[in-house]
């Protein structure tokens, strides 16, 4: 009996389903895994949508990500599918390098740098009180993501001016520890971007250099709003 008994507590998680999750307690997972993070390193999935087309195309490479200070981030994605190139965020700027051309275009974001900074934060560092400023949210269910069981919620802009440039942002946190493993970023014109994250190291010692280009010394540097 004390065996069967073992048996069946043994696989219980298996057999029965663990009690749907609330909006409450997804945001007290995001709440938990925003105190901690300091860095996130990892590959990177990106799905960009043109809905005019209904056509897809896919980015894939590693994407690296450092606090700095107590709101900032600094992030470098590096492409190698299916043309090599490199993005890097840091303050107002924002960069992009094309390797084959030797060639960075850098640009300032300039007044729009708080609204770039509210969609790289989205996941990264994020408490709930943030959210809740920002968005409307709504607990959209439990879902699989890249082998990790996952809560997706869905975040509608509050600011008029946000909903201008993006109509809805959806985020899949896993339900082990809050961390983030999907996002995806819808326009008002249907287009949308879906960014997968795997084989994530959370908290990875990355130095500044890390979520910097290594740029060329005879890289060309193009200012394309002037």
């Amino acid at each position: 009996m004390i065996r069967a008994v073992s048996i069946l507590l043994l696989f219980a998680g298996g057999l029965f389903p663990s009690a749907a999750p609330t909006l409450e307690s997804a945001l007290a997972l995001l709440d938990s895994a925003g105190r901690s993070f300091r860095s996130m390193s990892g590959e990177m999935k990106k799905v960009t949508h043109t809905a005019i087309l209904n056509d897809d195309s896919t980015e894939s490479g590693t994407v690296r990500v450092k606090q700095t200070g107590s709101k900032g981030l600094t992030m470098l994605i590096e492409v190698r599918e299916p043309d090599p190139k490199a993005y890097a965020f840091e303050g107002k700027k924002a960069e992009i390098y094309y390797p084959k051309m030797k060639t960075v275009q850098i640009y300032d974001l300039g007044k729009h740098s708080n609204l770039v900074d509210q969609f790289l934060l989205l996941g990264f560092g994020t408490s709930a009180s943030e959210l809740q400023k920002s968005y409307t949210l709504k607990l959209a269910g439990k879902e699989r993501v890249a082998g990790i069981e996952t809560t997706r919620l869905e975040l509608v802009p509050k600011s008029a001016k946000t909903r201008e440039h993006l109509s809805q942002a959806e985020l899949w946190i896993s339900t082990a520890d809050g961390r983030t493993v999907q996002q995806k970023f819808t326009e008002p014109s249907g287009d949308y971007r879906l960014i997968t994250y795997t084989q994530t190291k959370w908290n990875p010692n990355l130095s500044d250099s890390d979520v910097k280009l290594n740029l060329p010394k005879d890289v060309k540097r193009e200012y394309p709003q002037k």
